[in-house]
């Protein structure tokens, strides 16, 4: 079933992982799908031709959505390619782990710039495109009230991230626009397989299976579907909520 027939989708950092799933889950939903990549342009063309090759729409767009003057660019690619945005979803992200001593300027700017002021710059584009109704799907996690030594900045972004859905929830509602965020948990993607965080044999991965009830971590396939419903109009009675989706880790 099409939920999201005739709605256009932008989704940033969907070149890989969470992002990427979360296009071509929202394109098998029947939106039109703008794939954002900041660095990765080979990976949003292969999502791009994941859809395409399935029937459906998506263009991959560059922008580094910390920089204010790329977010115009990449919604004025949106409006140019489809004429209107539906859907938001704020992906893009980072995360780099320090213990408290190493914590500096540049670690906590590069963090809070693109998962804070990131989703705020693309969300204020955004709802320039949405008219009088739409969905904003911020990408948080479960650290933001469950932190883990060495997140003190990331779990901080994502704390903030909460407060923002919030926020803007009450803002942006009496437009019609509901602002949610879903937060998962452990996820095995390209990046944490490459900084060695979801390693099977790895024994942070153990430690997070034996909290998790549900007995193992996630896949970027667990989060997209309650991402597609969060934007359908089978949500449309919920705003300002934080979604976990992480096996029932606390």
């Amino acid at each position: 079933m099409a939920t999201l027939a005739g709605k256009v989708a932008l989704v940033t950092g969907a070149s890989k992982g969470i992002g990427a799933e979360i296009a071509r889950e929202l394109a098998a939903q029947g939106a039109a799908v703008v794939v954002n990549y900041s660095s990765s342009k080979a990976g949003a063309d292969k999502v791009v031709a994941d859809i395409t090759g399935k029937g459906g729409k998506a263009v991959a767009v560059g922008a580094n959505v910390a920089d204010p003057a790329d977010v115009v660019k990449l919604f004025a690619e949106a409006k140019k390619a489809y004429g209107k945005v539906d859907v938001l979803v704020n992906n893009a992200g980072i995360y780099e782990f320090a213990g408290i001593e190493e914590i500096t300027p540049e670690h906590f700017h590069k963090q809070f710039n693109l998962n804070v002021l990131g989703l705020l710059l693309a969300t204020q584009e955004a709802v320039k495109l949405m008219g009088s109704g739409g969905s904003v799907i911020n990408i948080s996690s479960i650290v933001s009230t469950t932190a883990l030594p060495q997140t003190a900045v990331y779990s901080a972004t994502k704390a903030a991230v909460d407060a923002v859905t919030r926020s803007l929830a009450k803002e942006l509602g009496p437009r019609g626009i509901r602002v949610n965020s879903v937060n998962p948990g452990m996820i095995e993607t390209e990046g944490t397989t490459a900084a060695n965080i979801t390693a099977h044999d790895g024994e942070f991965r153990k430690l997070t299976e034996a909290q998790t009830p549900l007995g193992r971590i996630g896949q970027p396939s667990d989060v997209a579907p309650v991402v597609a419903f969060m934007a359908s109009s089978a949500s449309g009675w919920v705003t300002g909520e934080e979604i976990r989706v992480g096996g029932g880790f606390t």
